[in-house]
């Protein structure tokens, strides 16, 4: 079973979340960076041509053998899957279309999530923002592993399981803990996206559906890029409650690496955030940083120090019940 984390319990705080206040004292000093604010012209572009390449791939994926649908699920579609989840990231903060056309992004954000097979844009915006906005609330923030999952996966061979089960309890996690009515456009996501999965079943085979959802699960469980669920809040220094990551896997995943940066301004698109760290670098080049998302995962599996509970929390409040 290997070692057993030497936490039991979280890190509770009774101070506000730092990005907040951070926020105010860089404007303060740097308002240039207001310049910045606004969505990002070039993201439904990418996001089009990543769906249409999952798509083609569907010709050729459906004639291959079984082993090389499982690699290249992994490798290739996966990784894929994996950059139009942070695609639907930016999209739930509106940066595609502004904030003056926000069902223009909730329609993006549904066509992002075609290839990933599980319908999850339209509910993720709800949860997400509440996430920036009560960060370690711990009813609020759904980010945060529940107690029972800290408790179960404390050992080293329970956190490489719950790494790799990761994708299924960030989905789940949010709908035990803290349901909410679903809307009108979430179930138009789930409708859609169903209706798309059969299409793709129907007409391409179990080949092509099994490449696309094995490809969502395995990119956010033991995957170099999930690394970024670890390193973004997990506290590898005490105190210190979120982390940026500047390494070359930015390029894959919209700048979500510009973790600091992207909870202090979080309607500054990725593609810009570099110019944040840039325009005010004495504000984050002091701060705990990782330099590479393979390391966040092994080190969180190796470390005893580090585990489900390796998080800040606070009690519940700015909201009524």
């Amino acid at each position: 079973m290997g070692q057993h984390v030497s936490r039991s319990d979280f890190e509770w705080s009774y101070t506000a979340e730092p990005h907040a206040t951070r926020r105010k004292e860089i404007l303060k000093k740097h308002p240039e960076i207001k310049n910045l604010f606004g969505n990002d012209p070039n993201l439904k572009w990418w996001v089009l041509c990543l769906v249409t390449f999952q798509f083609v791939s569907l010709f050729v994926i459906r004639d291959f053998p079984w082993m090389w649908v499982l690699l290249l699920s992994y490798c290739i579609g996966g990784t894929i899957n994996h950059s139009l989840m942070l695609a639907i990231h930016e999209i739930s903060h509106n940066l595609a279309f502004g904030h003056s056309r926000p069902l223009a992004n909730r329609v993006l954000g549904i066509f992002a999530n075609l290839p990933i097979t599980l319908p999850f844009s339209v509910a993720f915006k709800g949860y997400h923002l509440e996430h920036h906005k009560y960060q370690g609330d711990e009813k609020l923030d759904t980010d945060i592993p529940t107690n029972l999952e800290a408790t179960l996966f404390c050992t080293t061979l329970g956190k490489m399981i719950w790494m790799f089960f990761q994708p299924l309890f960030y989905a789940l996690r949010p709908i035990i803990t803290y349901p909410k009515q679903p809307t009108l456009l979430e179930f138009i996501n789930t409708t859609i996206q169903l209706s798309f999965n059969f299409f793709v079943f129907y007409y391409f085979g179990g080949k092509c559906l099994v490449y696309l959802s094995a490809g969502s699960l395995l990119a956010m469980g033991l995957h170099p890029v999930a690394g970024h669920f670890i390193s973004e809040h997990y506290m590898f220094e005490r105190g210190f409650e979120t982390y940026s990551y500047y390494g070359p896997l930015n390029y894959l995943t919209f700048n979500v690496g510009y973790h600091n940066e992207h909870h202090d301004f979080p309607y500054i698109p990725g593609c810009r955030l570099p110019k944040v760290k840039e325009i005010a670098p004495e504000f984050y080049d002091d701060l705990p940083q990782h330099k590479s998302w393979v390391k966040v995962i092994y080190d969180f599996i190796s470390d005893p120090a580090i585990g489900p509970y390796a998080r800040i929390k606070r009690k519940h409040v700015g909201k009524e019940d």
